[in-house]
């Protein structure tokens, strides 16, 4: 039985359900070696900002019993250097590509979001990352604020394409965020980037990042990502939600979708397995198939 594996996300539609999330995937060809990026949803880019970033000091990443913390800091290239020397590769392979951006202001983001507006038409939607530190609102995370969220998305309808603003479950109020972007012009949100941390070393007893805390990731935050997706979709059933969080199989995706979502993404699970979003993607149509379901999108009306 032939399976209609293409997505809609708003105004955009995917041909397949699963994509390669922001942070865990590199920026270009990295995973071309292991995986046929033109068969996957999309490649999203590690989050760039409008200028090179050099992110925090060493160590950066600190593996955990189920999943893994980083501290990257989002080091990065910067934009200009990305559309010059890393894009063209990527398109060559075939992929669909979504850019994230980061800023540390909405100066920032209006100037990343601007420096897009020119891109090919490959890069299809842009992903605007809310989950990171900024100045405005004192050191504290974008997506932590209804308004400071609001007024990014505003800044960034420069780009000239559908935007997605990923979330953060660190809050209670999730659900009133994604209202606000979306009233100002976010098509979906991307739901969650990973939850604050902390751990420390044994023999040390110094935190085991360099920056001190960071950002937890791994199959244990699954059903946090879930639930967020649940109950995004339950209170704004007119808003795209793209899951991430805790995906490492076909079943983990099949849950996002049952939850509301529209399409998901495969993030930490790379680094046990450069092919995993491939393999999600595989069992995620082989479990549709076993019962029948002929179109994916189909999965969220099951319940």
């Amino acid at each position: 039985m032939n399976i209609d594996t293409s997505v809609q996300i708003g105004s955009l539609t995917l041909d397949a359900p699963v994509m390669m999330a922001s942070g865990t995937a590199g920026y270009g060809t990295e995973m071309a070696p292991f995986v046929d990026l033109s068969a996957l949803g999309a490649i999203v880019t590690k989050s760039l900002a409008p200028y090179e970033w050099a992110g925090n000091p060493a160590p950066r990443l600190h593996p955990t019993p189920q999943g893994m913390m980083n501290a990257v800091g989002l080091q990065g290239p910067g934009i200009e250097y990305w559309l010059d020397r890393v894009l063209p590769p990527l398109i060559d392979t075939g992929a669909t590509v979504i850019c994230s951006i980061w800023g540390r202001s909405l100066e920032d983001y209006q100037l990343a979001a601007e420096m897009l507006g020119d891109a090919p038409p490959e890069v299809v939607a842009v992903e605007v990352n809310l989950s990171c530190p900024n100045v405005e609102g004192r050191g504290s995370i974008f997506a932590h604020d209804i308004e400071l969220s609001r007024n990014v998305i505003a800044a960034t309808a420069a780009c000239g394409r559908p935007r997605w603003a990923k979330l953060s479950a660190n809050t209670d109020r999730i659900i009133d965020v994604a209202r606000a972007v979306h009233e100002a012009g976010a098509e979906a949100v991307t739901c969650v980037n990973t939850l604050l941390g902390l751990a420390y070393d044994p023999v040390t007893l110094a935190t085991t990042l360099g920056a001190g805390g960071g950002g937890y990731s791994g199959r244990a935050m699954h059903p946090v990502a879930v639930r967020a997706v649940h109950d995004i979709h339950a209170a704004l059933p007119d808003l795209p939600v793209i899951g991430v969080g805790g995906v490492a199989s076909g079943w983990d995706a099949v849950e996002m979708f049952l939850a509301g979502a529209s399409a998901v993404q495969v993030g930490t699970a790379t680094f046990a397995d450069p092919r995993a979003a491939a393999n999600v993607q595989r069992e995620l149509v082989k479990w549709a198939r076993e019962r029948g379901i002929r179109r994916i999108g189909d999965l969220s009306a099951l319940v």
